[in-house]
């Protein structure tokens, strides 16, 4: 046994106590949980039969080897009854009722259609210990959620399943398999015994679910957003899904700074909310505090019956000062180990004070664009809930600055913020204010900081590795590279590039032969948050979302799933994983929420920088993302997210920043669309000035796949990418070809005219090649991959496809060519299609598909081709918007006659007409 070999059984015993962590009790009257062993058990609900592991997109695109659901999970467990007949009920209905698949990325259905309840299925509810409701929502890339019934409310067919079942049970306990919150509303109607959100929780989620469900693991998991009776109770919800322009007039008044201010009557459960099946008592007190830190003491007693885990949260009341404040601000949280019944944990909590500190965007403090701690009082809560936490103590501070910054991505569009006054009797106002403009000009700014140019020097037979030897600089190495191969490092290639492991995101870095000649290797990186996106087939492992991983409050224990996962990805010969997703829950309205953690920057921050640590423990990178302000999907790549500084910095960049200083991130993703006029891939103030200067951050910075960046006072463009190397976001994603330019990018022009320079290319260049420099793939190209790593990834499971028929072709007497029609295939998401071919022809063929799907551009659809059961390629088209259109691959099929072609799809909505073999004959 050695480190490298993958412990599937640890993976997954990790996964699902993540998947149980993460599971949030809201209710939970009479004790109706946990079930008892014995109990009889009705399950209802479509959604128990066709499991919700993750949410749609990139970020869920994960082949797994098995999936265990609520059901499969409740079947397993031999201590419960299940009633048959109602299981028996919903399995004739949903075999008339299929599934519906939609019609691929961005075009699928939030819900599915709900089996209305009949007398029959009432009967059983009546008959049984329990009734078990699954209610199931998903969400993805491309399509927000929206108001109504089937999406963040309950349909009427739900809405009468639960009633009819909570007025005929004995107990009723609702189960919600749903990516993000949704409307509660329904809870106080219809007075559910108990109501847990299980969210997505992976290939696991179903063993975590009902650990929790039967009391093996005691409920422990806490809202990472605050649930309102309405959705129109969010302040953001007035300016949300604008495909062009949303103004963030909430300011920092996001989530529960909000209504914890200002609403709290319009809170159902709050911030940090959770029950337990046992009670814990928590005495706090300050019990340090220096110039720099605060240290909180708190000592935690489980006095209840069951032995389990509490969630200790501290918040901070600060002055209101000059700037204005939220009435509570998380400022740390600890997860007590498991307490067996009065069993007692002393936990020492050590609180940096800039944690508590405001941004003046405005100068009203007198300190314009520096972190300040106003003079006053600081109360100190802690607790188990935003809102049922107890005074800790209180401090006096001077006004003191702690960080002096520079004005930096400000609005160039005048709009009013909100800002909470105090009244005498202790409550809080809102009141208006106007935000504070630009006056600094980003470009001004970078051309007084334009990096030195290297002399290029032409090859001198340094190689990567003389680096990483000591033995050369890195400039000495940059300065080798020729400026067309300067141009073509900006360029990723992907998706499904053959240079890197197969169905992958993209290659980067040493994509040419000339820079391949250099030692310098390509890298790799995968999708996404929710596990290994691999198109070509292959299995990996289903991580629970976004959402589910921040409810348990659990750094520890996210770090260790994810060291797992820096496993498998170096396993799979990929340096970096394209996550985990930072964007705030800004309104619950977004599609991507199940990505993301929390309304919450703070608590977003420390479980994202639990990951990155423990992928980086494997020596993997990875990729955080999307930096910075994308909130929602309409409009993601032509909506201007309009803010303040102080909100751009205390909300939307905090998360980020933690996992830059804490975590160590070593690479960034920047988004599809724009923040304050200026698309983020071009922003240099968001790349250069707040990243790299102000964090100290120096991995690399990549865009979205095919984002666009502008000329300010332009709109974005395809072609526009040298606003992409000024701002210093290295690398643009992707490309088929990175040195025939595909998409007539300006790169090469604005060089000639001296819009860019070439100092800036090779300084991103050096961004790039540190970042191969501390990756595997170094390694691999210098062959210093030890023989036991070497070992466990040839050992890997080598996974196989199901093909729903087999076609036999033989070619064509006198052309030699093979055609296949598209009336022989089933091109839809893990559907593959294998056919026996028998050619005269030995040698190269240019295999031509002639393909389209009525998706839009940013819709990614691959098919990997597999020749006797080795992958060859994987062609990845996005959306054409339902216009035919062509590619062209080169397939060797020169040895034999008779060879096996499996086509494996990767996604829904692809259409195609016929796939062409034609020899290549010169």
């Amino acid at each position: 046994m050695n480190n490298y070999k993958l412990n599937l059984e640890k993976y997954a015993a990790l996964a699902r106590q993540a998947a149980a962590e993460g599971c949030v009790l809201l209710e939970n009257r009479d004790q109706a949980l946990p079930l008892k062993a014995g109990e009889k058990v009705a399950v209802f609900g479509r959604m128990a039969f066709h499991y919700y592991k993750s949410g749609l997109g990139s970020g869920g695109l994960v082949n797994t080897r098995y999936t265990v659901g609520i059901l499969d999970a409740l079947k397993g467990n031999k201590e419960l009854h299940l009633d048959e007949k109602l299981l028996e009920i919903y399995s004739r209905w949903i075999e008339e009722n299929p599934f519906d698949e939609g019609e691929g990325w961005g075009k699928v259905p939030w819900c599915q259609k709900e089996m209305p309840v009949t007398e029959e299925m009432l009967e059983c509810a009546g008959k049984n210990d329990v009734s078990l409701v699954v209610i199931g929502r998903t969400a993805g890339e491309d399509q927000d959620n929206n108001a109504g019934a089937g999406s963040y409310c309950l349909t009427e067919t739900e809405e009468e399943l639960i009633a009819k079942v909570c007025a005929a049970s004995r107990r009723t306990v609702v189960v919600l398999n749903v990516g993000n919150i949704i409307d509660m509303s329904w809870v106080a109607k219809y007075q559910p015994q108990a109501v847990i959100y299980v969210w997505q929780g992976g290939q696991e989620g179903g063993n975590g679910a009902v650990d929790v469900l039967t009391g093996k693991v005691c409920a422990c998991g806490k809202l990472t957003d605050t649930i309102a009776a309405d959705i129109h109770d969010y302040p953001s919800t007035a300016d949300f899904g604008d495909p062009y322009k949303n103004f963030y007039k909430e300011d920092i008044y996001v989530g529960y700074r909000y209504f914890e201010t200002f609403a709290k009557d319009k809170v159902l459960y709050p911030f940090g909310y959770g029950l337990s099946y046992t009670t814990f008592e928590t005495k706090a007190e300050i019990s340090g505090n220096t110039e720099d830190e605060l240290t909180v003491s708190a000592t935690v007693t489980n006095t209840g019956s069951v032995k389990g885990k509490e969630v200790v949260q501290v918040y901070a009341k600060v002055p209101q000062g000059k700037l204005g404040n939220p009435a509570r601000k998380l400022i740390a949280f600890a997860k007590t180990a498991e307490l067996a019944s009065g069993e007692t944990e002393e936990l020492c909590i050590i609180i940096p004070k800039y944690d508590m500190a405001s941004y003046d965007d405005s100068g009203v403090t007198g300190h314009k664009s520096c972190y300040v701690l106003e003079a006053g009082t600081y109360e100190i809560f802690v607790g188990s809930d935003v809102r049922s936490v107890q005074p800790a103590g209180s401090y006096e501070e001077k006004f003191r600055v702690l960080e002096e910054l520079q004005e930096a991505y400000a609005p160039v569009e005048a709009f009013r913020r909100m800002k909470a006054v105090q009244q005498p009797d202790g409550t809080y106002t809102a009141t208006e204010e106007e935000v504070p403009l630009r006056t600094v000009d980003p470009q001004v700014r970078r051309k007084e900081n334009l990096p030195a140019e290297l002399e290029i020097t032409g090859d001198k037979g340094y190689k990567l590795v003389d680096v990483l030897d000591g033995k050369v600089s890195l400039d000495e190495f940059t300065a080798q590279i020729s400026r067309e191969d300067l141009i073509a490092m900006f360029r990723g290639e992907g998706m499904c590039s053959p240079k890197v492991t197969a169905g992958t995101a993209a290659a980067f870095g040493g994509i040419t032969d000339t820079l391949q000649a250099l030692g310098i290797p390509a890298g790799c990186c995968a999708d996404g948050p929710s596990g290994i996106r691999m198109d070509c087939g292959t299995k990996a492992f289903s991580l629970p979302n976004g959402t589910l991983l921040g409810c348990t409050f659990n750094t520890e224990l996210v770090g260790a799933l994810y060291e797992m996962t820096g496993k498998e990805l170096r396993l799979n010969k990929i340096d970096s994983l394209l996550g985990p997703g930072m964007n705030i829950h800004r309104n619950p309205l977004n599609g991507r929420n199940f990505e993301y953690i929390s309304e919450d920057p703070l608590l977003t921050g420390r479980i994202c920088a639990a990951q990155v640590k423990g992928m980086r423990r494997s020596g993997i990178g990875s990729t955080i993302k999307h930096f910075c302000g994308n909130n929602q999907e309409v409009g993601r790549s032509t909506s201007d997210s309009v803010m303040s500084e102080r909100c751009l910095r205390e909300i939307y960049l905090k998360g980020f920043e933690i996992a830059v200083k804490e975590g160590g991130a070593r690479s960034v993703m920047t988004t599809y669309g724009s923040v304050n006029g200026l698309w983020t891939a071009g922003s240099y103030d968001l790349c250069t000035t707040i990243l790299r200067k102000e964090w100290g951050f120096d991995g690399i910075v990549m865009t979205d796949w095919w984002a666009k960046s502008n000329y300010e006072g332009h709109q974005a463009e395809v072609p526009v990418k040298a606003p992409m190397v000024a701002a210093q976001n290295d690398i643009y994603m992707v490309v088929t070809d990175a040195r025939s330019n595909p998409e007539q990018d300006d790169v090469e022009a604005q060089l000639n005219a001296g819009v860019i320079t070439i100092g800036e290319l090779q300084r991103n260049a050096r961004n790039i090649l540190g970042f191969l420099l501390k990756s595997p793939a170094i390694l691999h190209m210098a062959g210093r991959i030890s023989e036991e790593e070497l070992e466990a990834m040839n050992a890997r499971e080598e996974d196989d496809v199901d093909a729903n028929n087999l076609v036999k072709l033989t070619s064509d007497p006198e052309t030699q060519e093979i055609v296949i029609d598209g009336s022989l295939l089933h091109p839809a998401r893990g559907n593959a299609d294998v056919l026996a071919v028998t050619n005269d022809f030995l040698g190269d063929f240019n295999v031509i598909f002639t393909m389209k799907s009525d998706l839009d551009p940013l819709a990614q659809l691959p098919v990997s081709v597999f020749l006797d059961n080795i992958h060859k390629m994987t062609v990845s088209i996005q959306g054409t918007q339902g216009k035919w259109i062509q590619e062209t691959r080169i397939l060797n099929m020169g040895f034999g006659n008779n060879h096996y072609i499996k086509l494996y799809y990767g996604a829904d909505n692809l259409q195609i007409k016929e796939i062409r073999l034609v020899p290549v004959t010169e």
